[in-house]
């Protein structure tokens, strides 16, 4: 977490959470939700317009949580936004690194390099999903060649789980609530 957000908490302790205005979908892109857009509908359906700057992303990169519950939030100065999730914690980046070994490199949406995969997943839609030291997440459909690529070479051996029991079971919350 940026020092600027710590101190921001230090100097105003008791800002109201907000809900419902962040969210994170199955490719990695942030959406900002303004009340308009939350009135349209839920998200993924209604997804609001998604967070392009640079700058303001690598901040959110930087500060972006979860609590005991395991809603996940970005930490914006002294107020904690929740945030909405359309599949995981996590949205996954997987390349091949093209060595005799078959290794892959995976990465998160916010840039930080996985070292160990605990498990994988897959859905009833067919997605992908990695247990990782940071939390659960889900590979992008973009990465989906090289991910296959892994499961084919039994890098990684996928079980089946329903998506409704993934929250439950890897501990994090899709849609917080006060």
């Amino acid at each position: 977490m940026d020092d600027i957000v710590k101190a921001a908490i230090k100097k105003w302790p008791n800002v109201p959470h907000c809900y419902g205005w962040l969210a994170l979908d199955a490719r990695g892109d942030w959406y900002l939700r303004d009340e308009p857009t939350q009135a349209a509908g839920p998200f993924p359906q209604v997804k609001g317009s998604r967070i392009e700057h640079d700058k303001f992303k690598e901040f959110i990169h930087r500060n972006y949580e979860h609590d005991e519950r395991g809603a996940w939030f970005f930490q914006n100065g002294p107020q904690r936004v929740y945030l909405q999730l359309e599949a995981a914690p996590w949205v996954l980046g997987v390349r091949a690194l093209g060595v005799p070994d078959g290794s892959y490199e995976v990465m998160t949406h916010t840039g930080l390099p996985v070292h160990e995969v605990r498990s994988s997943w897959l859905d009833e839609q067919g997605r992908l999903f990695l247990e990782t030291e940071h939390g659960l997440g889900l590979v992008r459909s973009m990465d989906m060649d090289a991910a296959a690529d892994a499961v084919g070479a039994e890098v990684w051996t996928p079980q089946e789980m329903a998506f409704a029991d993934m929250p439950a079971h890897f501990g994090f919350v899709c849609q917080p609530a006060p």
